[in-house]
């Protein structure tokens, strides 16, 4: 049996790898002994309980959207003149060598910024990252840039203050609102599809923090091989706003899935039990005491109770006037998406014409032969 231990100020936990919870649990221990190093705060540990809710209702795992939104995120980065991965306690407990890893492979900078913001907080999280390899981390000469009114709104001038793109993990919405209203593209981890964060963010990444750094580091990699043509043809099409949906309707499959096991598994048992104990019983009538037709009416009526529960629920989700999830996400959009526009007015670089521009020129050309040949048969023609 493989065990994790997992050391931090003197204490070791063991982790089983065959518990059945072991992820979890080792995300809620590095959290536990972040905030015995100083690193993260209590509040940091509401903060990732909340998270884990919703990982519980996407199924814990990366979703096609997420993963969707990782390539982008990673394409955006890679595009970027100066990108910068904002850390704080949480994302630093969790992902320290994640964070290093990524930010050396996009050329990003590494800047710590904190809600709950103390001189020796920051320090105990620069340091975390010169462990796990990092050459240069800012924060710790941050000045108040953004237009907020508590420690979130200082930033270093050469990072977050002039960056582009940032990439914000496990984010408050109010930063994320002002890092928008600055111009900068924001691209957010956060677990919750509902919250300001999510739906401030031009690019959200609905999916747990240990999953989207090393999901993020893979990809990257790989688009580092690609041209930036090829490298911008996965930012062209993204929609974040189907992207939230895609998340949502993804809780609810999920959440009819495991409803509909619970309500049909004891239905299987008792069938399995006729089956089973019919097999040396003749074909005539089976006379019932009173007791036992009464509790076989109770049963019936308790199964006939647990199909109008899944029907209701089948029709919520069957609405005809709902297009389904995946037609939602696959679908192309004729205009163009939010984050396309905002990238290119933003950084002023020279893409693909649009398809519609291209159409009209098609046309204009097309039409540019007849309009000379009318012209010269007009004007040159001596019996017109």
């Amino acid at each position: 049996m493989q065990v994790c231990g997992i050391i931090f100020g003197g204490i070791m936990t063991d982790i089983p790898e065959s518990h059945p919870r072991y992820q979890s649990l080792l995300t809620r221990e590095l959290i536990t002994q972040g905030v015995k190093n100083g690193i993260t705060t209590q509040q940091g540990l509401i903060a990732q309980g909340r998270g884990e809710a919703f990982d519980y209702l996407i199924g814990e795992k990366t979703i096609d959207s997420a993963a969707h939104a990782e390539t982008c995120a990673c394409a955006l980065l890679l595009l970027a003149d100066n990108p910068v991965i904002s850390v704080n306690g949480n994302a630093a407990a969790l992902v320290p060598d994640g964070l290093v890893m990524l930010a050396e492979i996009l050329g990003a900078k590494l800047e710590v910024n904190l809600f709950h913001r103390t001189d020796e907080r920051v320090h105990r999280i620069v340091e975390r990252l010169h462990e796990a390899g990092a050459a240069d981390v800012l924060g710790e000469t941050a000045e108040p840039y953004l237009p907020l009114d508590h420690e979130r709104s200082r930033a270093e001038k050469e990072g977050i203050a002039s960056a582009d793109v940032v990439l914000v993990l496990l984010e408050d919405g109010d930063r994320c609102t002002a890092l928008a209203d600055m111009d900068k593209l924001v691209i957010a981890v956060d677990l919750n599809p509902l919250s300001r964060t999510a739906r401030t963010a031009h690019v959200s990444i609905i999916d747990n923090i240990v999953r989207v750094i090393p999901n993020m580091i893979e990809i990257a990699k790989e688009l580092k091989t690609m041209t930036p043509a090829e490298i911008w043809s996965y930012v062209e099409d993204y929609d974040n706003e189907l992207v939230l949906a895609d998340a949502l309707e993804e809780i609810k499959e999920h959440i009819m899935t495991v409803q509909e096991d619970l309500l049909t598994e004891n239905s299987d048992e008792n069938n399995d039990d006729e089956d089973k104990g019919g097999s040396g019983q003749s074909d005539g009538p089976v006379l019932l005491t009173p007791e036992e037709e009464a509790a076989f009416e109770a049963e019936k009526k308790r199964l006939e109770d647990k199909k109008k529960v899944i029907m209701r629920g089948a029709d919520l989700m069957m609405d005809r006037s709902c297009p389904s999830r995946r037609s939602v996400f696959l679908k192309r959009r004729h205009d163009p998406p939010v984050v396309t526009a905002f990238f290119i007015s933003s950084r002023r670089r020279v893409f693909p014409l649009s398809r519609a521009v291209l159409r009209s020129f098609s046309v204009f050309l097309f039409c540019v032969p007849f309009l000379c040949s009318f012209s010269v048969i007009l004007f040159c023609d001596p019996f017109l």
